[in-house]
């Protein structure tokens, strides 16, 4: 990947990094920006051996500030299409069946917040800003609105909204918007301990799993229980199942298919 790339992504051993390279612009997303993460997320995908994802920004001042707002490129629609790269992408996050972490290494506003809100944990520098200025330029943070709704209290979303002014990591931890506060020295070495944690576990299990908390997520209690019946009995079936009972029986560490 050519370093000059708005987007930076490399796989190192069973993580996949996707990597905002746009610092001088405080990784603001452009075109670029969602392309490149978009195609991160599918070559991710298209590896058997990833098991988790990380997405960051480059440097440590910004994690993602938001849109690029530069003249010309700010708000700039194409009216006839039924729907937007940015959104598409959220989709597509939503739907992944591996996992994803955060990285937040900077200032993470507006389009920023939507990116930590797509994926599923979050690790966070303690010294950084959260916001949703959108306000203060004459607009909304609709997209960002639909998956922040479902993970922090409708007052607080609410007030971030509305006043688009910036809170604290410490706001953002209490929140449940991020996972884990750490100081910047020590965020490499804790999305390490998390990727690991999430590596050495089946990917099977995972990847049904993440399948199973999507397509319950609109469902009632009993549309649910009833999809998560039959879920369970169909992983029970797979290799992994297999394996990790005979693990568990022979007391040794289980060797994953991923089948």
């Amino acid at each position: 990947m050519n370093d000059t790339s708005a987007v930076l992504r490399e796989k190192r051993g069973q993580a996949y990094w996707i990597t905002i390279n746009r610092a001088d612009k405080r990784n603001a997303i452009n075109a670029e920006v969602v392309e490149g993460i978009r195609a991160g997320y599918a070559e991710a995908h298209a590896d058997p051996e990833v098991r988790v994802i990380v997405l960051t920004g480059a440097g440590d001042k910004a994690f993602c500030a938001g849109g690029d707002l530069q003249p010309g490129k700010g708000f700039a629609f194409d009216l006839a299409r039924p729907n937007l790269a940015y959104a598409d992408m959220m989709r597509e996050a939503q739907n992944a069946t591996l996992p994803c972490i955060a990285r937040v290494n900077g200032v993470c506003m507006a389009g920023g917040m939507g990116l930590v809100a797509m994926v599923d944990l979050a690790v966070a520098a303690d010294n950084v800003l959260f916001g949703l200025p959108e306000v203060k330029v004459g607009v909304f943070p609709m997209q960002v609105l639909s998956l922040l709704q479902n993970l922090v209290p409708r007052r607080l979303v609410q007030e971030w909204c509305l006043s688009g002014e910036p809170f604290s990591a410490s706001e953002a931890r209490e929140a449940g918007l991020v996972n884990h506060l750490v100081p910047l020295s020590e965020l490499d070495a804790k999305t390490d301990w998390l990727i690991q944690r999430i590596a050495d576990k089946s990917p099977t299990a995972i990847r049904r799993g993440k399948y199973a908390m999507r397509a319950i997520a609109a469902m009632s209690f009993d549309e649910a229980i009833a999809y998560t019946e039959s879920q369970i009995a169909l992983l029970a079936m797979t290799e992994d199942a297999k394996e990790g009972l005979a693990a568990f029986n022979e007391k040794r560490k289980p060797m994953w298919t991923g089948r």
